[in-house]
């Protein structure tokens, strides 16, 4: 790794959004160390095609390991690191529900370990993904950060706000700026295979039933991967204070059913509807105010709820 270049480390860099982060770094002069240890909840085969583009490049170091195993990430991790985005999670409200210990282990324990290396390795900006679910059902819309009062109703959204308390607390002891970033349903090319737009679309080109819990009146904050890697990219460089915490959602909310209909235009195919009740662990909508971030990121989100979806679709015909 060179020596002239910041050096970034980023967990779960093979993922989702992470691939799209480490391209956005390394094109922006980044050295990028990824850890990742390639979770069977998804295919590992497809998050080594997400990064396959860069996965030769000379300031890329991969390493497939474990957050929760120290050992390694001390034998391995010898750079002279200035950030750490941590993006590694066992993903999922559903899933959560019904292995809530794995969750609890890899995002509380795995989030721990990585401000024990921030802060025995000296590194100082420590960004972390956290989750809209954090916010539970809260009827005070658009949520903002200011609101205290939160009410998780999953034990995934449980653990981003453990890990969002644990960076308050290195952040006071020890000094490491801690970021947090709650993304709000995050969409685009590379989203995970489980995620509804992604398992929606497939099952509409192959002609096959679609599960659609409740009256489809549940509405999400849908933010495009872009707009989400352009607001932590800005995170990575924030210098104003020593914690803060962030939504970043793109303002604007998007029923299950307008979602449905949407795909149904891009992609111009009739969805066939599986009628079934509301799901356990699901909030009745996300909406993000964005202000905050606005203002000290210079978040500003640029692509809207169609576009994305067409550019989803682009993608999903290459794959």
């Amino acid at each position: 790794m060179s020596k002239n270049k910041i050096e970034i480390i980023v967990t779960g860099g093979a993922g989702f959004i992470g691939s799209h982060l480490i391209e956005k770094l390394l094109a922006s002069n980044y050295s990028v160390t990824v850890i990742d240890n390639l979770d069977p909840f998804y295919s590992p085969d497809v998050k080594l095609k997400n990064i396959a583009a860069v996965i030769n490049h000379p300031y890329l170091r991969f390493i497939e390991t474990d957050i929760l195993n120290t050992e390694e990430l001390y034998k391995k991790l010898t750079g002279e690191y200035e950030v750490i985005v941590h993006l590694a999670a066992k993903a999922g409200v559903r899933p959560s529900l019904e292995n809530p210990i794995i969750y609890q282990d890899v995002n509380v324990k795995g989030t721990q370990n990585m401000l024990e290396f921030a802060r025995h390795k000296n590194i100082k900006q420590f960004v972390f993904a956290s989750s809209s679910s954090v916010y539970g059902i809260n009827k005070n819309f658009p949520w903002k950060e200011s609101d205290f009062v939160l009410n998780p109703i999953s034990p995934y959204a449980s653990t981003k706000i453990s890990g969002e308390l644990l960076g308050s607390v290195y952040s006071h002891l020890f000094g490491i700026r801690f970021i947090a970033l709650r993304f709000f349903t995050v969409f685009g090319p590379r989203q995970r295979p489980d995620l509804a737009i992604h398992l929606f679309s497939k099952k509409l080109l192959n002609g096959e039933p679609i599960n659609f819990f409740g009256n489809g009146s549940t509405r999400r904050d849908y933010t495009y991967v872009d707009d989400t890697v352009q607001g932590i990219f800005n995170a990575i460089q924030y210098t104003w204070s020593n914690y803060e915490v962030f939504n970043l959602g793109n303002h604007q909310t998007v029923s299950l059913s307008e979602m449905i209909a949407a795909l149904e235009e891009v992609f111009d195919k009739k969805a066939i509807l599986n009628h079934l009740p509301e799901q356990m662990g699901d909030v009745p909508i996300t909406f993000a105010d964005i202000s905050k971030a606005e203002q000290l990121l210079n978040y500003i989100p640029k692509t809207n709820f169609k576009k994305g979806i067409i550019n989803f679709k682009n993608w999903l015909q290459t794959q």
